[in-house]
């Protein structure tokens, strides 16, 4: 089985650490290991290393090869922009074509949160051996702790066999992340998980899908497999890039293909797209205070906040419910149920355009 952790984007959510030139995923924003060294750390007792594949821009590639050194060079597979999900899983089914093309290629995000290991290791290890099992495309369906708007929902459908135990379920509609009477009626009704944004099947597999239902796309691929390792290969495929229109493999294939199957995950997961995501996720004090990174001082007034300050101290008294994060150019005070608002905060400074902060 391949791996390929898709390693792009900025994590916008979570500036001021978070910039243009060290994204989140290439930052040590949950442990001492950044997040992508912890991805690959995570799969590699199911994956050599010389079968996990890094997709990312051209800005964050040298600094992706010196976080993994161990990986083979040519396993870093560069777009020259980011166009979403789907063109990032084609570009990498194209390469693993040449390789191995009815291998099995799992895709993941480069900047999740799994608190059991050992279980999410099970859980990949049984949706990698359904993928194997006729032409279909497997996603985890995470059980849902509660009615989360900043997530899409898988609706699990029959049951389509059992393997070691599992059961492996169609799914039955996927659902973009719903707003929060939505989200509500979804968990009450029950039968619908978080989409984790993890696929897996057959390479052979995940190219007729896109072959199917984004043929442009798949136009483009098949120019691009045509150009892999010839003279032309790197001005071919930005060619192509700049044509590609960007979507989502949700939204582009997931939406509209009626072999996607989902295993069950619980395994303690958090796409940790937010500050306060973080916050969830990180050990607190008796006063439910998460600190990282420096020297704070919080009376006992002051509770469930988070604090990320490594250059200077900070002083919090009698408030609550906070995120104030330092670095050396910036500081961020938000409260923690408006941490899904440092987008927007970012946005606005691209339109002041004040790139020295981006």
């Amino acid at each position: 089985m391949y791996a390929v952790i898709m390693a792009g984007g900025r994590g916008a959510r979570f500036w001021p650490r978070s910039r243009e030139k060290s994204p989140k995923h290439l930052l040590d924003i949950i442990s001492a290991e950044t997040i992508l060294r912890e991805t690959v750390n995570r799969i590699t007792p199911i994956v050599p290393t010389d079968m996990v594949f890094i997709i990312t821009g051209e800005s964050h590639a040298a600094e992706a090869r010196r976080q993994l050194p161990e990986l083979p060079w040519k396993n870093f597979l560069v777009e020259p922009s980011g166009k979403n999900t789907a063109p990032c899983i084609g570009l990498a089914a194209i390469h693993l074509k040449k390789i191995d093309p009815e291998g099995i290629m799992m895709v993941l995000p480069s900047d999740h949160f799994i608190k059991d290991e050992e279980e999410f290791i099970r859980v990949l290890t049984i949706a990698g051996k359904a993928s194997e099992r006729g032409e279909n495309l497997l996603t985890v369906g995470i059980s849902p702790v509660g009615p989360e708007t900043g997530y899409g929902y898988l609706e699990r459908g029959e049951k389509k066999f059992t393997i070691d135990g599992e059961d492996i379920h169609h799914v039955r509609t996927v659902r973009e992340k719903p707003g929060k009477n939505e989200a509500d009626i979804l968990i009450r009704q029950g039968g619908f998980f978080w989409n984790g944004g993890i696929f897996i099947g057959k390479v052979s597999t995940f190219l007729h899908a896109i072959a199917c239902w984004l043929p442009d796309l798949y136009r483009h691929l098949t120019d691009m497999e045509a150009a892999l390792g010839n003279e032309e290969e790197e001005t071919v495929i930005n060619r192509a890039y700049e044509s590609i229109v960007p979507v989502s493999f949700d939204y582009g294939v997931m939406e509209k293909a009626s072999n996607i199957l989902m295993v069950r995950g619980d395994f303690g997961w958090s796409d940790v797209g937010s500050w306060d995501a973080l916050y969830q996720v990180l050990p607190k004090d008796e006063n439910g205070n998460s600190l990282a990174g420096g020297s704070v001082f919080l009376n006992r007034s002051s509770r469930n906040s988070l604090v990320y300050s490594p250059h200077k101290l900070v002083a919090m008294v009698g408030v609550e419910d906070l995120i104030v994060v330092d670095t050396k150019d910036a500081l961020l005070i938000c409260r923690r149920s408006a941490s899904q608002e440092v987008k927007n905060l970012v946005e606005l400074l691209e339109q002041k355009n004040l790139k020295e902060y981006l």
